[in-house]
């Protein structure tokens, strides 16, 4: 899951500039974690401790309540107990790697990506970009190849896959729902050739940069296996000690 957290943070101060060129510099000295992190260790946390998606995401979403959230989701956080929105925004694909990493066999990814996206995106297009994003990297982590992963999220989700991301740059904007960032990040994952490059075509074809830096992160990592070191280190030095608490806990649980 940290491959979705360095993600975020090196997304973080690209969100509003439009497309770039992919040589543009990491980990920028704004470069913070956002509500994509957040919510990537609330998931988590829930995972570790056996409990409920939507408690753990309104705790976390408490103690962080200025990470960047959304109008409706922020409303859910501080509400009391309130039920799904019907939302098919991204914020369920983003927080989700999690699952990808700590289970086991594909009907409990699919089922736990549902559990986790249904508390408050419920739309079938939310649960959809959530299972196809968990589904990714739980093949990934079975060392299935980029032609096997296509075929299964296609077949699966019907995603359409057939644009390169050179012509999704050209028309690419601002979009933060589920249909508008799913078949952007998977491109950038397919034409991708290490984790790093992963994250710089996720974030230079423009739009929801911090998020498309998360769901593509966390398919990275389980794909690609290794992040380097540097990245590593400068993500982890931006988190709070109780964020990378939950990480270093959640990797030595998962062996990540």
């Amino acid at each position: 899951m940290i491959g979705a957290i360095a993600g975020d943070i090196i997304g973080s101060v690209y969100e509003f500039s439009g497309s770039r060129d992919e040589d543009f510099p990491f980990f920028d000295l704004d470069a913070v974690f956002t509500d994509d992190t957040v919510m990537t260790v609330a998931i988590a946390e829930a995972i570790l401790n056996g409990g409920d998606y939507a408690d753990s995401m309104r705790k976390w979403g408490q103690a962080y309540p200025d990470a960047g959230y959304g109008g409706m989701f922020y409303r859910w956080v501080l509400g009391e107990k309130a039920g799904p929105y019907n939302s098919f925004g991204n914020g369920s694909a983003m927080r989700v790697s999690p699952v990808g990493f700590a289970f086991n066999t594909e009907k409990e990814v699919l089922e736990e990506a549902k559990r986790s996206a249904e508390c408050t995106h419920n739309h079938p297009e939310g649960i959809k970009g959530a299972q196809s994003t968990a589904l990714a990297i739980w093949l990934a982590r079975q060392g299935v190849g980029k032609d096997v992963i296509r075929k299964e999220i296609v077949g699966r989700f019907q995603y359409d896959l057939t644009m390169t991301l050179r012509e999704m740059r050209q028309s690419h904007r601002m979009s933060e729902t589920c249909q508008g960032t799913m078949p952007v990040c998977f491109v950038a994952f397919f034409e991708s050739i290490s984790y790093e490059d992963a994250i710089r075509k996720a974030i230079a074809v423009g739009g929801d940069m911090d998020t498309q830096g998360a769901i593509v992160g966390g398919i990275a990592q389980a794909f690609y296996k290794t992040i380097p070191g540097e990245i590593l280190r400068r993500s982890k030095e931006r988190l709070t000690p109780d964020l990378l608490a939950v990480l270093d806990r959640f990797n030595e649980e998962f062996s990540l």
